[in-house]
């Protein structure tokens, strides 16, 4: 067993604190249930951050309940996601927490794990899955955890933390942001388990446990590939695949968890399956058609009809493409023809604002090569072509 860590609240200093609220704000967010935004804070900045030091050193910090909000799932929105925002003085708090964990966690975590860790992103993620369909493991695992952020129990948390971790302060602190409680509908409900989506230090905390999951796993010989609690295990053969899945259910009923079974199948790279964004097959890398309308409900958000088409819609329109188009056009995909219709779509969008119609007369009234020369509209297919030159 690795040397425990010690003392780690004498590491917060003003200097950490600053760096922690600079890092809250850059994330933005709303303000808690005390409704004291970021920039009221800020207001009275290093007197609130002296004030949450003294606290946090002295051990008598108390988060505040989260406020619960719910955001749509889907587009028709008949599911809803719950998220926990908590106040800004907690935010920053777990931020400090963050910052003295994940030294100690972090050069633990197994190769296979990308989500939420300094170095690794989403694309290194496919780029390792890739790799291993290229090898021959082409039966697919598609896993889903049931309810992960919401079941995951308190114990196993604060037993995984310590086995690393002997500063008691620091492991109380971390208790009380776990069952600080969540204020709904006017009403404070006891938080006995999960760690809040919304929270600062939630995927830190997904990844230390799921960490046992990673590396059973590889005990066993399996090959796969984590994205906080996004998996897949990919394997030679069905046969093999199926004990896997069973080999990943008793590893999670370990840590209390387990895998939806609605969500969870066993399939094959030759067939396509959903992973982060994209589905993935022996065909094609496109985008999953989740997404998809993820980005059309953000696009229709942007170039409402009853609004002028003008260059500040379409610079805030521009930065959504960009976005998209640096996710969605990396080097692995192969969704050209994908993108192209996209970008014919979203002009039809702009013709739609700009004459208060839907009709394929004004593509003549409002040409491509104008709406790109004057306008200034970025296309998806262009930043595909751009990110697939040959090198």
């Amino acid at each position: 067993m690795s040397q425990k860590a010690h003392s780690l609240i004498g590491r917060i200093d003003i200097d950490l604190l600053c760096d922690a609220f600079k890092a809250v704000k850059r994330n933005r967010g709303a303000a808690g249930v005390d409704k004291i935004s970021l920039r009221m804070f800020a207001a009275n900045l290093m007197d609130n951050l002296h004030a949450l030091m003294r606290h946090i050193k002295e051990g008598s910090y108390e988060p505040l309940p989260l406020r619960r909000v719910y955001i749509p799932k889907n587009r028709e929105q008949t599911e809803f996601r719950p998220l926990g925002i908590p106040v800004v003085r907690d935010r920053i708090a777990q931020e400090v927490l963050r910052r003295l964990l994940d030294p100690i966690f972090r050069p633990s975590f197994h190769p296979a794990s990308f989500g939420f860790i300094q170095g690794r992103n989403a694309h290194m993620a496919i780029g390792h899955a890739l790799e291993l369909h290229a090898q021959g493991y082409n039966a697919v695992v598609d896993a889903d955890i049931k309810g992960f952020f919401d079941n995951l129990p308190h114990g196993i948390i604060l037993e995984a933390v310590r086995d690393r971790v002997a500063d008691g302060k620091v492991l109380t602190l971390l208790e009380r942001f776990l069952r600080c409680g969540v204020l709904e509908d006017g009403r404070l409900l006891a938080t006995t388990k999960g760690t809040p989506q919304g929270g600062v230090i939630s995927p830190l905390l997904a990844n230390i446990v799921l960490n046992q999951l990673d590396w059973q796993l590889d005990a066993l010989g399996y090959r796969f590939v984590r994205y906080a609690d996004d998996f897949v295990i990919l394997c030679p053969s069905r046969p093999e695949a199926e004990e896997a899945l069973t080999c990943a259910k008793d590893a999670l009923a370990r840590l209390g968890l387990s895998l939806s079974l609605e969500k969870t199948r066993i399939t094959t790279y030759g067939k396509g399956y959903s992973f982060l964004g994209f589905i993935l097959s022996s065909r094609s890398r496109r985008i999953r058609p989740k997404s998809l309308e993820k980005f059309k409900d953000n696009v229709r958000a942007a170039t409402v009809r009853s609004h002028n088409l003008d260059l500040e819609m379409i610079a805030r329109l521009n930065a959504l493409l960009r976005g998209v188009g640096q996710y969605f056009c990396a080097q692995f995909a192969t969704n050209r023809e994908q993108l192209h219709k996209l970008d014919s779509w979203v002009r039809m969008r702009l013709r739609a604002q700009k004459f208060k119609r839907k009709s394929t007369q004004d593509n003549r009234k409002l040409r491509n090569r104008t709406i790109q020369r004057v306008y200034g509209l970025v296309e998806l297919e262009s930043l595909y072509a751009a990110s697939h030159v040959s090198v």
